[in-house]
Parts: C-alpha cells; sequence; structure tokens
C-alpha cells in the first residue's frame, strides 16, 4: 500500500542542511513528499549550502532528480501561491506537515492562523483536521513573542522541535549534527531511521 504523502515546507531561517537531509532521506526511503519552499528560503539556500536551485517547481524538481536520482512520482514540488495544491485542502490525504527550518515569521503565521501563502495554509489546514505538524525553529534567543507563539502552536497541536543537536552521540561532523535533528524528526513522525541510535543501543550509520 502506497504511503500518504508528507508535506515539508522550507522557509527562509538560516539551516537549509536539516530541511534537504530530510528531504534526501524521505525519498530514498520511498515516502512521497509535497515539497514547498518559500522566496526566503531560495535566498538562504543559495547562501548556505551548495544546491543550486531555479525559481520554477518544475525545474526545482528537476534539479533535485538529478542530484539524489529518486523515483519521479515520489516528489511534487509546489508553488508557494499554488491554491489548487492537495496541501492546501484537508480533503486531500496527506499525513504531516514539517517545516523545516521554521522562521520565527512561520511560527507567528501558523500560531495566528494566517495563510498567506501555501506554507502557512498547509500548516492550517493540518491543524484543523488534526494532523501532525512538526516546526523545527533554528533561531535563538527566544523573545517572549516568540515563547508566546511556540505555547500557541503547542496547544493547537503542533510540535515544537528546536533544530538543538545533542552530543551524546560524539559527532564527528557537520552532517552528523544535521542527522540528529532529522533522526528526532524522522522519529516524531514514527518512521524507522537509522540515523541515529535509541538512547541505550549503540549507533549505527544507514
Amino acid at each position: 500500500m502506497k504511503a500518504a504523502p508528507i508535506a515539508l515546507g522550507i522557509t527562509g531561517a538560516s539551516g537549509a542542511q536539516y530541511g534537504f537531509r530530510l528531504l534526501e532521506v524521505l525519498l530514498k526511503a520511498d515516502q512521497p513528499v509535497h515539497l514547498m519552499i518559500s522566496k526566503a528560503a531560495l535566498m538562504v539556500i543559495a547562501l548556505e549550502t551548495d544546491i543550486q536551485l531555479p525559481a520554477k517547481p518544475s525545474a526545482i524538481h528537476a534539479a533535485l532528480q538529478a542530484r539524489w536520482g529518486f523515483a519521479p512520482e515520489l516528489l511534487h514540488v509546489w508553488d508557494r501561491e499554488d491554491w489548487t495544491a492537495p496541501v492546501a485542502s484537508g480533503s486531500a490525504l496527506w499525513r504531516a506537515l514539517v517545516v523545516c527550518p521554521c522562521s520565527t515569521g512561520t511560527l507567528s503565521a501558523v500560531a495566528t492562523g494566517a495563510s498567506n501563502n501555501l506554507i502557512e495554509r498547509c500548516a492550517d489546514v493540518a491543524l484543523k483536521e488534526r494532523r501532525q505538524v512538526i516546526l523545527v525553529l533554528r533561531e535563538s534567543p527566544y523573545s517572549r513573542v516568540h515563547l508566546q507563539n511556540m505555547l500557541a502552536v503547542t496547544d493547537a497541536g503542533a510540535i515544537v522541535l528546536p533544530a538543538s543537536p545533542g552530543f551524546y552521540h560524539k559527532p564527528q561532523t557537520i552532517d552528523d549534527l544535521v542527522d540528529f535533528i532529522v533522526a528526532r524528526i524522522l522519529n516524531s513522525l514514527g518512521l524507522p531511521q537509522t540515523l541515529l541510535a535509541e538512547w541505550g543501543e549503540r549507533h549505527t550509520d544507514g
């Protein structure tokens, strides 16, 4: 039976590596993904990574497929204002939304129910349909406004999962730190992963 898609939003906070590593792992596990990338995220991606993405969704799909070699039907890339996308409606069968990284601006929009772009609308739909929402915040320190917004989205049913990697697995590279957060996201989604061993078990790379 085909797995229900997961929606992934990448916003303009620093830490695009987390989002792309998560996307790579999901696609390699044959997990369908609806991908949304904000305008600010495209600029941050160009600054922080070696991934050069074009602006059009079809070209983004082609670039990512060339990079990772996944089955084309696994990934759907949507324009930030494409209101016909399945993730804009609760009647479409997608299972969860992960915003990774999640800017504090997007956090604010989710906390107040704004739907000014497709990522925000997707979050609004997920919360009203009682679907899983995981917001991977990376910015720090937090203001009182940020903390109040985090409490508001948590009360609404979302999970706030800051990109704060641990060190008990003795990371040797930046990739190890990225994988720590990606593993925590996959655990929260209830998906199998071998990036990080469970506490008390030996670490195994996947």
